[in-house]
């Protein structure tokens, strides 16, 4: 079991990284860590001397002052390095510095410094150390304003404001769930390497990338189609976009009911993609779900009968609740990282409409078990 903890461990990348260890209980064991311990050493020495591996994360990305970025991150790492020291610890550290190292801006010298200051730790004390040069990160759950413009744009665009272009230059991009994987893999072989670049995964123009989200706006928040994903990199967009809408407003949306003397037909989806179509019965007073996915785009449409649909972000406690009846057909879609499920709240069977992106396949189920 390896023990590890993550400094900025509630930030953008600290929290994806600590959510997709917990996938893993038989291999890691997350060591828990809060901000205040940089500003208590009994705290920061019992923090480090508990690690078999700490991945330091925490920085500040933005402020007014530049100054204040360059001595607060330079800080925090002096910091780690004097609870290593205090304690004679020598877990293997990852740090998290930025393709900004060259630049001529006081956050690429900070990270660069910082980045120095646990490569010359690990080599006066014989330490493993891994100093991670990590292009722009996008994905679910990102500041906006802070995170990166993506999170900005997702933002504006879906909630109907209106995205500005101050330089149109060129990105150089790495979705938040591809660089959690690079860090895993570094973890598990204890890589030695004061300065690894990781690869970007994608590259695309600013002006790019918001056609691309106003088109998932267009297409799938206004009218429910789910657009041609025909990338990786898009569908990382699509699911990253998805998780900025306001869920809990947007949701269940009626679905058009054509009726006549015959009965009534209904269009569950539109659908520029493939996948798998399916349907289930669930008895009265039973729950179906209660897992979440971390790449599956799914649509639950209820076609008869009474339900409710409940969603919770993982790590959070807010439970969001959607009641659907299928004398008024609506639906439901499930944005990843949200643990859901839906009960038959109703006295009779109730019938619902299933449609997830990917065929399912057990030995790579993306499923992945919570209660709501």
């Amino acid at each position: 079991m390896i023990k590890v903890g993550i400094t900025g461990q509630d930030g953008f990348v600290g929290k994806h990284l600590y959510y997709t260890l917990g996938l893993f209980p038989d291999e890691f064991l997350r060591v828990e860590f809060k901000r205040d311990f940089f500003e208590n050493d009994k705290e920061l020495d019992h923090f480090v001397s508990q690690c078999d591996v700490i991945v330091h994360l925490a920085a500040m990305n933005r402020h007014e002052s530049q100054d204040v970025i360059y001595e607060t991150n330079v800080n925090l790492v002096q910091k780690l390095v004097n609870a290593l020291e205090r304690t004679n610890s020598k877990p293997h550290v990852l740090l998290s510095s930025s393709s900004q190292e060259e630049r001529d801006n006081l956050y690429g010298k900070s990270k660069k410094e910082g980045r120095e200051l646990i490569a010359n730790w690990a080599e006066k004390n014989h330490g493993i150390f891994t100093g991670l040069i990590i292009p722009n990160v996008f994905g679910p759950f990102g500041k906006p304003f802070y995170n990166s413009v993506v999170a900005t744009f997702c933002h504006q665009v879906s909630h109907n404001e209106t995205p500005k272009i101050d330089v149109d230059g060129d990105l150089k991009l790495i979705y938040v769930g591809e660089l959690v994987q690079e860090i895993i893999a570094q973890i598990r072989t204890k890589n030695h390497q004061s300065k690894l670049e990781i690869q970007h995964t994608s590259e695309k123009k600013v002006s790019e990338i918001l056609a691309i989200l106003q088109q998932y706006k267009s297409e799938y928040q206004d009218k429910g189609s789910i657009p041609t994903l025909p990338s990786v990199f898009e569908l990382n967009l699509f699911n990253t976009f998805r998780c900025y809408m306001d869920i809990a407003t947007h949701y269940p949306v009626k679905l058009m009911q054509h009726t006549d003397d015959r009965g009534s037909f209904v269009e569950i989806i539109r659908l520029e993609v493939g996948g798998q179509v399916s349907f289930s019965t669930t008895k009265p007073g039973i729950t179906r779900g209660n897992h979440y996915h971390t790449r599956k785009i799914e649509r639950f449409a209820v076609i008869k009968g009474k339900a409710l649909i409940q969603l919770r972000k993982i790590g959070t406690d807010e439970v969001l609740n959607f009641e659907l009846n299928g004398d008024e057909p609506a639906y439901v879609d499930m944005p990843i990282w949200y643990t859901h499920n839906i009960k038959n709240i109703g006295d009779d069977i109730l019938y619902t409409n299933f449609w997830i992106n990917e065929f399912f396949n057990p030995n790579d189920a993306d499923t992945y078990f919570e209660e709501v």
